[in-house]
């Protein structure tokens, strides 16, 4: 226990001095990135992750993949990967290869017309690495503000021990408890803007949590599989949400914009109440993270339930729909009045 405790100093000190060095900074000038943040600041957070989640997995094929993820992440940061099409072809061919590998498939979807095709081992290969995909690139979307990722990883990773589901043949619960503490110490880093994740940390962290959720699915018959979607709704659905918008208006799904959902509430609140940057941003986080915990919680209240978990997911669509058109068209009229 005294090298965690040692290990948390360590991060916090080499988190400031990366910060007063000028190391690993983010800040290119994009205008999806200038729109929630204006500092250069080291991303640096996916690197303090994956030392702790590589030692407890253990696992040397596991680390592999893991590393590998990060690494994608990483290029991108540093802007040696820059194509977007390039970071998502290879995440799709290590995604296809991990799953083959490690038989990582969805078991069941209590559909029964749609688990009979469930148990076509090609579909299924390529089914849940479409859903890995999904979460992966979500996570990365919803990293726009501060503490936002981290915090939605805290809250399902501690949904996940609360109900005791967590496959410990991959991690104990111990360790998952450690990785919990290290988390709340890089959220509050990033509260601070002292570091970000970056894409790094986002994909890994989105790989991470995606892969203990199909294995908490797997050996948990008796929850329904949909509950293990509720944990995960908010950045798949983020995901999912951004593609058909951006084909709608005919824009590449792959390039960034600043029309996400958590970047219309910060909008909002910096424009209503005037407020500066940093304040909008991490008030914005919380209020989003407030939302998403209640619905991770009431999921929690009856997680066996298909038809329980199913309307949770529907209600928190159409409020996220619903909120979104109300934020989108304050946008509009704000940009139009500005003209």
């Amino acid at each position: 226990m005294t090298y965690f405790y040692v290990y948390l100093l360590l991060v916090t000190i080499l988190a400031l001095i990366l910060k007063k060095r000028g190391i690993m900074l983010n800040y290119s000038g994009d205008a999806h990135q200038s729109f929630s943040n204006k500092k250069d600041i080291p991303l640096a957070g996916g690197l303090f992750i994956l030392i702790p989640i590589v030692f407890f997995l253990d696992d040397l094929l596991i680390n592999f993949f893991l590393v590998s993820i990060y690494l994608i992440g990483f290029f991108s940061d540093r802007k040696i990967l820059v194509s977007a099409k390039k970071r998502f072809l290879i995440q799709c061919l290590l995604i296809l290869l991990f799953v083959t590998i490690f038989n990582v498939k969805i078991v069941s979807s209590r559909i029964e017309l749609f688990d009979i095709v469930l148990n076509n081992k090609f579909f299924a290969i390529f089914f849940s690495a479409f859903c890995l995909l999904i979460l992966i690139n979500g996570c990365n979307f919803i990293d726009g503000l501060n503490g936002l990722l981290i915090s939605s990883i805290i809250i399902i990773l501690f949904m996940l021990t609360k109900l005791n589901l967590v496959d410990n043949l991959i991690i104990s619960d111990r360790s998952i408890d450690q990785i919990i503490f290290i988390l709340l110490l890089l959220l509050l880093l990033n509260i601070f803007n002292i570091l970000l994740l970056g894409d790094s940390g986002a994909y890994l962290l989105g790989f991470f949590i995606g892969y203990l959720i199909v294995s908490s699915h797997r050996i948990n018959p008796d929850i329904s599989p949909y509950f293990f979607i509720s944990l995960i709704w908010y950045p798949c659905f983020e995901n999912l949400f951004s593609i058909l918008r951006k084909l709608k208006k005919e824009f590449s799904p792959l390039k960034p914009d600043s029309k996400h959902l958590h970047q219309l509430v910060m909008f909002f609140l910096k424009k209503k109440f005037d407020l500066k940057l940093i304040i909008s941003n991490n008030l914005s986080s919380g209020i989003i993270c407030l939302f998403n915990f209640l619905i991770l919680y009431i999921s929690t209240l009856n997680p066996e339930s298909t038809i329980f978990q199913v309307k949770l997911i529907a209600t928190s669509i159409i409020l996220y729909i619903a909120s979104y058109m109300f934020l989108f068209k304050f946008y509009k009229s704000n940009l139009m009045f500005k003209k």
